[in-house]
């Protein structure tokens, strides 16, 4: 279609200003990534001043088309580009990486208009996909743009979202490649090789357009032709250049991550000022949303759960069947899940919510970046799959972490006790990696009752939470109505006469109370706590436990030494001198049946009755 000049002229006098604030802003730092702003101003003037429509004066309206900067180390030209829009003092601007500023070296959400953090490269499209998916559950016509580096195309997270994409037929997804040749430290492999990049995208099914990315004619063309594309995502391969519009650095290897100094900041800056050109039209300003964004009401708690008293059930079958009765009830409940919702048990999820259940196959990074995208746009997101899988998307879940998004992971076949499978798929890393992880909340569960109020607890807790479900059954030891917190552990067992306190979780708890009975035969009394809440952990209960039990405590666990159960209790009550011995799983494991697992890495009853005559040799004579 054809495009004014006086908006092509405007569009033009932009991105020349985006690059010398860039440049202003990074100076002042005295740090940042120049070069790699001023290559993008184009597509930045045009994306924000004509293509897409949101509100600037409410950047976080969820009516509004999305933007996520892949390339995160581009934050001061995104930055500038608000300046530009009026919702950012100029002079702010200056501030940029300051401990004291809202600007920091790579985008984050304190910022209204940066919904994920980005800068940990392969992360925006597969976060982008997610929030396009989020419109088609609320039948929205809004838009999701993500601005990628050429360099991260290397990440095999954007193919695992451009193959997903293209699967569920995802039109309303635009990607933008930035491919200004040069890397961090070289070249990128394909340089400006951009016939090969359009191989690639057109392989994957994608929309693939090949642009001058410094034409903003040809840049309008472009996202006019994605909105016109259906069935499918839409890739605009822009040919650009690192350093662009300033002579002494454009397309000069060695300048990634280099601010200018002072006296070359002022001689790149005059350099642009001669590249305004002049028009009497008004600045651009884009279209706001045309329709507004569907309203949820506040989460409905599932009813207790009917389970029989000493009945066995598999904790993940249980916090399926949860999951699937609050997406009866909650209409802003999502779920993804990587091929395996039949051993994980979110296929009943998909039953009761098929247009809120989006299988993401066999790539756990995108999987986890597609729900970071539901839980930015406001879904209460879960995504579930095998423990051991989750650790592939750990640098996606960090993030997630520093967003504090409203993201649940249900991690299942953890530990030894998945029996005959073998090592490479028993998860005896997951705690760690959770408890490590900004501001979450790990949960425990040992039976089917404690499953079902765990997935609750996370669905209406905000922040992202980790549920811990075991694959083989275990006796219901909980009655329906009992009651369960975050940060809580439960006393199942205790006297006056105890000489130790053990703490459990999952399979470990049935072991553990199989050592109470058999020890309680020997006249030795001990103290059985539940965990359930790995982080936070409760402090108050294992203090009490260990003050009227020698002040010992021991900690038996389904999962490696480090960072699991044993760390949790050790970094609780260690600073009161509480002595706590750990079992857990300490060398790599080996197939076999659950029970001669849990023996031979001496996790089981045995080995905790053991444990108890060590530590407790006093009480035992």
């Amino acid at each position: 279609m054809p495009y004014s000049q006086d908006l092509l002229d405007s569009l033009h006098n932009i991105a020349t200003q985006l690059r010398i604030d860039s440049i202003r802003a990074t100076t002042a730092a005295s740090s940042g990534h120049p070069t790699s702003c001023m290559s993008a101003a184009e597509i930045m003037a045009c994306l924000f001043f004509s293509v897409m429509n949101f509100d600037s004066k409410d950047p976080a309206n969820p009516a509004n088309d999305k933007f996520v900067l892949s390339k995160g180390h581009a934050a001061p030209v995104l930055y500038s580009t608000w300046a530009e829009l009026g919702y950012i003092n100029r002079e702010h601007l200056l501030t940029l990486r300051r401990i004291d500023s809202d600007l920091e070296g790579h985008p984050t959400p304190v910022l209204k208009f940066v919904s994920v953090p980005t800068g940990s490269l392969g992360q925006g499209i597969c976060v982008a996909l997610g929030m396009a998916l989020d419109a088609r559950v609320d039948t929205s016509n809004s838009r999701s743009y993500a601005l990628l580096g050429d360099g991260e195309n290397a990440e095999g997270s954007v193919w695992e979202a451009a193959e997903v994409a293209v699967h569920h037929k995802v039109d309303n997804l635009c990607a933008i490649v930035d491919v200004n040749r040069l890397g961090q430290s070289q070249p990128t492999m394909l340089e400006h090789h951009m016939d090969v990049y359009k191989q690639r995208w057109s392989a994957f099914g994608w929309n693939a357009l090949v642009i001058d990315g410094h034409n903003v004619r040809e840049l309008l063309g472009a996202f006019d032709n994605a909105k016109q594309t259906k069935e499918k995502p839409t890739v605009i391969l822009a040919r650009t250049l690192k350093g662009k519009g300033v002579s002494f650095i454009e397309d000069k290897n060695g300048w990634h991550g280099k601010a200018l100094k002072k006296d070359e900041a002022e001689k790149a800056i005059a350099e642009l000022e001669k590249q305004f050109v002049k028009t009497n039209a008004a600045k651009p300003t884009p279209s706001k949303p045309s329709g507004r964004a569907k309203q949820y009401g506040q989460y409905k708690h599932i009813p207790s759960p009917q389970y029989e008293f000493g009945k066995e059930v598999a904790t993940r079958e249980a916090a399926g069947l949860a999951l699937a009765e609050i997406g009866k009830t909650n209409e802003n409940v999502v779920c993804t899940d990587g091929d395996v919702e039949n051993s994980t048990h979110t296929e009943f999820f998909q039953k009761v919510a098929p247009n809120r259940f989006f299988e993401m196959y066999i790539a756990e990074q995108n999987m986890v970046g597609v729900t970071m995208g539901f839980a930015a746009t406001g879904k209460i997101a879960f995504t579930s799959t095998f423990a051991c899988f989750f650790t592939r998307a750990a640098d996606f879940i960090r993030l997630a972490g520093l967003a504090h998004l409203n993201a649940k992971f249900i991690g299942t076949h953890v530990g030894v006790s998945i029996g005959e499978d073998g090592s490479s798929q028993m998860g005896l890393e997951d705690l760690s990696l959770f408890r490590a992880m900004a501001d979450s909340i790990v949960l425990y569960p040992s039976d089917a009752v404690s499953a079902w109020y765990a997935v609750d607890l996370a669905a209406s807790h905000h922040g992202i939470a980790y549920i811990r479900a075991g694959r083989p059954k275990q006796p219901v030891i909980y009655r329906n109505d009992e009651k369960f917190e975050i940060g809580k552990a439960k006393v199942l067992r205790q006297s006056n006469e105890d000489v130790v306190t053990l703490v459990g979780g999952g399979v470990t708890l049935t072991e553990a109370l199989k050592a109470y009975d058999q020890l309680k035969k020997q006249g030795i009394a001990i103290r059985v706590i539940d965990i359930f809440s790995v982080r936070p952990v409760d402090t108050t209960t294992l203090l009490k436990a260990a003050a009227a039990t020698n002040n010992t405590i021991i900690t038996v666990e389904d999962h490696y030494a480090a960072g699991g159960i044993g760390d949790a209790v050790a970094e609780a009550v260690g600073p009161e001198g509480v002595r706590v011995c750990r079992l857990a799983v300490r060398e790599v494991p080996h197939s076999g049946k659950a029970e001669e697992l849990l023996a031979k890495y001496k996790i089981d009853a045995h080995a905790i009755i053991e444990q108890v005559h060590a530590v407790a040799p006093v009480a035992v004579r």
